[in-house]
Order: C-alpha cells, then structure tokens, then sequence
C-alpha cells in the first residue's frame, strides 16, 4: 500500500467556503474515489490555506488516472480550482504533487 501526501494552498478568502464544501462532497464523488482505489483520503487545512492531503493507495498513478477517466470527477475540478493558489493553469488533481516520505513508523 502506497502512502501519498500532498501540498496546495487554498486562498485565504475562499478558506470557510472551502470547509463547507468539503463537508458535503457530492455522493457521486466520494462512489468514484473509492472505486479508483483512495484508501484514508484526509484533507487538513491550516488558517493561513495550506491544504495537506493524505491517502493510501495500492496504485497512485492508477488512482489518478481512474480518476482523470471519470465525469464526476472532471466537475468536481471545475468548481474546486477557483479556491487554490498557483495552480498555474492546471486543475487541482493535476497539481497534486506527492511528497517524498522520508520516514514512517508502522
């Protein structure tokens, strides 16, 4: 199982919309992730807008890519993008980019 954790930043004035949204992600949406394989999917989210995600997956690349493939999923992007910072034209999915794990205790 692959442990992948990620960095975005979401602006500081879309901060409390972005909490109630992700208190009520769309069903459709939750149904995809787990059929692609997203395992203990976390999000955390400091005051200043640094978003932390967390999951576990037997396949990354194949988990993103499940994803990419599905209509919810490109929805779902389409309304999220206008809260994140710097994503330089690219959809947030697209942005997520895996830190190194450089220590684990099982």
């Amino acid at each position: 199982m692959q442990r992948v954790c990620f960095l975005l930043k979401v602006r500081k004035d879309r901060i409390a919309e972005y909490r109630e949204r992700h208190a009520a992600v769309w069903p459709e949406m939750l149904e995809a992730l787990s059929a692609t394989g997203w395992h203990n999917y976390s999000l955390f989210l400091r005051e200043d807008g640094l978003l932390v995600g967390y999951l576990e997956t037997e396949d990354f690349e194949a988990a993103v890519a499940g994803m990419e493939a599905s209509e919810v999923n490109a929805r779902w992007q389409a309304e999220m993008a206008p809260f994140f910072e710097s994503l330089d034209g690219a959809r947030p999915d697209e942005a997520m980019k895996p830190l190194t794990e450089v220590f684990h205790l099982a």
